[in-house]
């Protein structure tokens, strides 16, 4: 069931960037780790402001690409989870914890705004 509106899910997205931006200082992140969390927060910060969305500020990517790019990177970093960073228990868990929450939040949103369902349709 989609019930989460576009722009709730834009205000999420960019508390998402705000929490991957400070994950390497709240949970001592370092190395590898640090640096892709970080890399994931800038590229997740560009992804929402280039979005034809609520949030987004030059609107030049499609909601259905930005929708395909937020399933592939979910399905992504629960695979490094497993992969990458299997030899690290910290980033192992945060990513595959971090990975489920975005294919919940992919789950739940609708996208185009047109469902009956939509809560908050701000």
């Amino acid at each position: 069931m989609k019930f989460m509106s576009p722009k709730v899910h834009g205000i999420i997205d960019i508390l998402v960037c705000v929490f991957l931006l400070a994950s390497p200082i709240i949970f001592g992140f370092t190395g590898t780790l640090a640096t892709f969390t970080y890399a994931l927060g800038v590229a997740h910060l560009a992804l929402t402001l280039l979005t034809d969305s609520s949030m987004g500020l030059v609107k030049i990517i499609p909601v259905s690409i930005h929708e395909l790019i937020e399933f592939v990177v979910a399905v992504a970093v629960i695979i490094l989870a497993y992969t990458l960073f299997d030899g690290n228990a910290n980033g192992k868990l945060f990513y595959v914890i971090f990975g489920n929450c975005l294919l919940l939040t992919w789950l739940v949103t609708d996208y185009r705004g047109d469902s009956v369902h939509s809560m908050a349709k701000l």
